[in-house]
């Protein structure tokens, strides 16, 4: 099949949205067995307790995420696969490792195979656009899993995700509590090449800006960086902006591993007790670093969730029955009392 040559060049990521991976495909093969440990809000075995036979092989749902290398994705792929094997579909999981142009002829691959349907978590929201709409003049439907695809004439069937600006509302009230009346200054470690990272600082703006307004003790978002949700650019972004100011108060990093970057950079620095950090997804480590005090808060997301009601949404659309074209899935905050009685933490 043809190269796709509209492709816009690929952005090659020094990380991914959660922590660094490795670069080579991991195909899952369909079974019955289990899925192993994975760190996530929800970890729960997704096949645990399913004895019931499948159904007769209806084809094949193909998985690319931004990255296998985070948990979070690996537990949505986890209950893609469980679903879909209750439903009577095979799954083919395969790993783009962050790169743009090797999720795009990922796509190109399961093009070729003519799989019953692709879910897609971009790895970047407008350059596989190109990919996208090759599916479609296939006539294979595309869907996408926690991140949207922002590209021009990109049909996409159907989306569910974590409520991201609702998430980032969370996050901005858990800023408001740690900082207390005094309020203070803030940096921001965004991801910007991610839509749903940019609805959580939207999310987050607005409740600040809302609390600036009646608020004494204002606070400053005195510097957005790049923390390009992985933990070695928070460490490196956060490290900068220590140097350019000393009086910083607190940091809202788009995600788990951006925050633990930006704590690391925080205590070489000698001012963890004087900085809060607020997270953004409820990854295990994400969770005990908020146990341990490292980090105040996180917005937590649903993966488990996210899995299954993507495949309940293909499995509907094959069926040719109606459904919402968006499911948005509320954060939750967590905070050291929901960690301190978590049984999942040492």
């Amino acid at each position: 099949m043809k190269k796709l040559l509209t492709l816009i060049p690929a952005i090659y990521l020094t990380a991914w949205l959660g922590c660094g991976g490795g670069g080579t495909e991991s195909f899952e093969q369909p079974s019955n067995g289990g899925n192993g440990d994975t760190n996530s809000s929800e970890q729960t075995n997704p096949e645990q307790g399913n004895t019931s036979k499948p159904a007769k092989d209806k084809g094949v749902i193909a998985y690319t995420p931004l990255t296998l290398s985070n948990p979070f994705f690996k537990v949505i792929g986890d209950h893609i696969k469980a679903e879909a094997e209750k439903n009577g579909y095979t799954v083919q999981m395969v790993d783009p490792d962050m790169d743009v142009k090797k999720q795009s002829d990922q796509i190109e691959d399961f093009i070729a195979k003519n799989v019953t349907a692709i879910v897609l978590v971009p790895c970047d929201r407008l350059s596989v656009g190109p990919a996208v709409q090759a599916a479609n003049r296939a006539g294979i439907p595309v869907f996408t899993v926690d991140a949207k695809c922002a590209a021009e004439n990109a049909k996409i069937e159907g989306h569910v995700g974590t409520d991201n600006f609702q998430g980032g509302e969370l996050a901005g009230k858990a800023m408001i509590e740690a900082l207390g009346d005094a309020g203070g200054k803030v940096l921001i470690l965004d991801f910007k090449k991610a839509n749903s990272c940019v609805l959580r600082v939207g999310g987050f703006k607005k409740v600040i800006d809302a609390h600036n307004k009646t608020a004494t003790g204002k606070i400053e978002i005195v510097s957005e960086l790049d923390g390009n949700g992985d933990r070695t650019k928070g460490y490196q972004s956060t490290a900068d902006a220590l140097q350019a100011h000393e009086d910083l108060n607190a940091i809202f990093a788009i995600n788990d591993p951006s925050a633990l970057g930006a704590y690391t950079a925080v205590k070489e620095a000698n001012r963890e007790d004087k900085i809060k950090i607020i997270g953004f997804d409820g990854q295990l480590d994400g969770k005990q670093a908020i146990k341990e005090g490292k980090i105040f808060a996180d917005p937590i997301q649903h993966p488990d969730k996210m899995g299954r009601q993507i495949v309940q949404m293909i499995v509907k659309y094959q069926a040719g029955e109606k459904f919402e074209a968006e499911t948005l899935i509320p954060a939750t905050l967590y905070t050291k009392s929901e960690a301190d009685n978590d049984p999942a933490l040492k």
